[in-house]
């Protein structure tokens, strides 16, 4: 009889000792989940080349962004070769961000000749932007952006200053197209002048 009750005690406690440590098993397998979500919550994984890349989602930084589009912008428009589907190819992606205002800047220097002097000379274009100056008052935000040319000839490198200024525009739908989702509008060339001839 002795035996028969030690027994069942120790099977009793046995019995405690697994439920209790199941429960603290499963309490710890939840919390562990619960952390691994919320530290992953932000995370996104996006396929780039055949590579699996991770981005982490935060706030817009709208400043950053704008100047980002503003660069671009002038990089497509201003970089050329002397190439006619590659000066093409060039402008149809910079004109996806702009309105109608950079169409017509390109037209006039089409009609003006520029685009077949630089093929029939063999001249290339780059940009280096120096600044873009914001105002973040209201939207469309005004934007003056600031760089220098650098058109490459056979026997020279002339150099140039380039002012432009417009007003950019966010709101829109985001495409392969427009990245970014923005607009420029009512932009100008206000000055390009300049600087200096090496040769080469």
């Amino acid at each position: 009889m002795k035996n028969i009750d030690t027994a069942f005690q120790y099977m009793r406690m046995f019995t405690i000792l697994i439920v209790t440590g199941s429960l603290l098993l499963c309490g710890y397998v939840v919390y562990r989940t619960s952390a691994t979500l919320i530290a992953g919550r932000g995370k996104v994984y996006v396929l780039i080349n055949g590579k699996l890349v991770e981005a982490i989602a935060q706030d817009r930084n709208l400043p950053v962004e704008l100047r980002d589009h503003i660069r671009t912008f002038h990089t497509l428009f201003f970089t050329l070769s002397p190439d006619e589907k590659a000066i093409q190819s060039q402008i149809t992606k910079a004109l996806y961000l702009a309105d109608g205002s950079a169409r017509r800047i390109y037209q006039n220097m089409k009609e003006a000749g520029y685009y077949n002097n630089m093929i029939s000379g063999n001249i290339s274009q780059t940009i280096e932007i120096d600044s873009i100056e914001l105002d973040m008052e209201k939207a469309p935000y005004k934007f003056r952006c600031v760089g220098r040319q650098y058109i490459t000839r056979p026997t020279s490198v002339l150099t140039r200053s380039i002012v432009t200024a417009g007003y950019i525009r966010p709101g829109l739908v985001q495409s392969d197209n427009n990245n970014h989702g923005f607009l420029i509008e009512r932009w100008e060339i206000i000055s390009n002048q300049d600087i200096k001839t090496e040769s080469r």
